[in-house]
């Protein structure tokens, strides 16, 4: 009787081939991010987000195993040597809170990494990796900065309207202001130069009859 042979690979570990190979290409792509390898520079929708050293070998881990769970202490000895002397706890939780903060991320509904209690970290979206930008991932960026540009100009244009409205309001004030005032003193010449006539009227027509009188 042959003896059994067991496997002691968990059934759900991936085997190599099924991770992903960033060294096969230039560029990262994941959501609205590119990471730019050679550069180390990760942009999303064109803007460049500033990382530092050790938050960018965070992500870089996390990329390599999507799906999978990166353990704290793989961050640990991918981020510190073995003989350096912090807390290793803390900083690791303070670099991967760094990282969620640049993504626009958050612990409690994450989007793109996941913290899985008591062992590590796991990112929720499957990267694509690429030797040359796809030329969709242009167009993204290019439909976005149109738009972008196309709502600034519409905001423009209604604020300029806003304004010529008010000015338009401002000089029909001045002259209504102009034309009541106008009245009013035409009014008021008009009255005194009627009383300036009729007083002399009286007095000629007082004179005459105190003529015919006598």
């Amino acid at each position: 009787m042959s003896p059994e042979v067991i496997s002691m690979r968990e059934p759900d570990e991936p085997t190599t081939s099924e991770r992903i190979l960033l060294s096969s290409g230039r560029y990262v792509l994941f959501g609205p991010f590119r990471v730019d390898q050679q550069r180390q520079e990760v942009t999303r929708n064109g803007s460049r987000l500033k990382l530092q050293g050790k938050v960018y070998q965070v992500l870089m881990a996390l990329l390599e195993k999507p799906g999978e769970v990166v353990t704290r202490e793989e961050l640990r000895s991918r981020l510190w040597p073995a003989d350096t002397h912090v807390n290793y706890d803390a900083n690791v939780n303070t670099t991967v809170n760094k990282l969620r903060q640049a993504l626009g991320d958050s612990s409690d509904k994450p989007l793109y990494i996941e913290t899985i209690p008591r062992k590590g970290y796991c990112i929720l979206v499957q990267p694509e990796v690429s030797d040359k930008l796809p030329r969709s991932h242009f167009a993204q960026h290019e439909s976005a900065s149109d738009s972008t540009q196309e709502s600034s100009g519409n905001s423009r244009s209604l604020t300029l309207s806003k304004a010529d409205l008010w000015v338009v309001l401002g000089v029909i004030g001045l002259i209504l202001a102009g034309m009541l005032l106008g009245a009013g003193i035409t009014r008021l010449w008009i009255s005194h130069a009627a009383s300036s006539v009729q007083h002399p009227l009286m007095m000629i027509f007082s004179r005459a009859s105190a003529t015919s009188f006598f």
